[in-house]
């Protein structure tokens, strides 16, 4: 997994590849785990010694993670984990992953180092668009330190429900 800091992405657009639920197992916590299991059942979830997951189907993809025509949709846009809210990006506190410089984003008087999982098809290198910079990673961020439940430009436009329902006519 090579991270890239930031400052190396023009934008970033979900495209609905669904390469990030098949390639990670997605790590929830315990409050994500109870609202899971209350509503879809213990058995959709998995757990080690001091973590909880999404179940993986046998294909290694999530349990919730389905494909409708050339997209591959959510089944829980509603109650997403924020693991999932946040993929491809990482926030941090520290420059983890090097280029401190280009990874630096200045948010409420602190210093935050952002990076993008280079494996995700949804990047766009280079110079990054004002758009990007103010409000999509700043989404992302308001995601990742609590203060915002909802994605808008963090997520792709249509959850599967809204495209299941917008076609039930035609099926």
């Amino acid at each position: 997994m090579l991270f890239v800091p930031w400052q190396r992405l023009a934008d970033w657009t979900c495209n609905t590849c669904g390469l990030c639920c098949k390639a990670y197992s997605v790590v929830i916590n315990f409050q994500e785990w109870i609202n899971i299991i209350k509503n879809y059942g213990v058995e959709t979830t998995a757990s080690s010694l001091n973590k909880f997951y999404l179940k993986r189907k046998s294909d290694g993809s999530c349990i919730f993670l389905y494909k409708f025509y050339n997209m591959h949709l959510c089944g829980l846009q509603h109650m997403k984990p924020a693991a999932c809210k946040l993929w491809p990006f990482k926030i941090l506190t520290n420059p983890k992953y090097g280029n401190a410089k280009e990874s630096r984003y200045p948010f409420g008087g602190k210093t935050l180092y952002i990076y993008a999982d280079s494996t995700c098809t949804g990047l766009t290198y280079g110079r990054p668009t004002w758009e990007f910079a103010n409000h999509t990673l700043r989404e992302f961020i308001e995601i990742a330190i609590g203060i915002r439940g909802e994605q808008n430009k963090s997520t792709a436009n249509m959850s599967f429900n809204q495209n299941f329902a917008s076609t039930r006519t035609f099926l």
